[in-house]
């Protein structure tokens, strides 16, 4: 099994930074990609970033150019680096691998909040 645990959230203003991390544990050599989503009050969960083991990242087109997901695959960790935050960015934010071909861990969460 894999586990996945998030940190780095907080609350920040709106412009802000923040860096969210995500260490993997467990059969960490099962992994594929690792990805961020996030879930706003109300909302449906929706897809954030991923990453493959090889470094090829892709992202949602709402976050427009200022998040960037890195792997550092030697300690299982995948960061997600969020600029210029605005109020709509405000959710749960969780990570996720995929394991094998259908299988998916998924962290706990971590919530953060952009004030105006």
């Amino acid at each position: 099994q894999v586990q996945l645990v998030e940190t780095g959230g907080g609350l920040v203003q709106a412009g802000g930074s923040l860096r969210l991390s995500c260490a993997a544990s467990g059969r960490t050599a099962s992994i594929n990609g690792m990805g961020w989503s996030r879930q706003a009050p109300g909302k449906e969960r929706e897809f954030v970033a991923q990453i493959t083991t090889m470094g090829v990242a892709n992202y949602a087109d709402s976050i427009e150019g200022r998040f960037t997901i890195a792997r550092d695959n030697a300690n299982g960790t995948v960061y997600l680096q969020m600029n210029s935050l605005k109020p709509d960015d405000t959710a749960i934010y969780r990570c996720y691998a995929n394991i094998g071909i259908r299988a998916k861990a998924w962290g706990q969460g971590t919530q953060v909040t952009v004030s105006s």
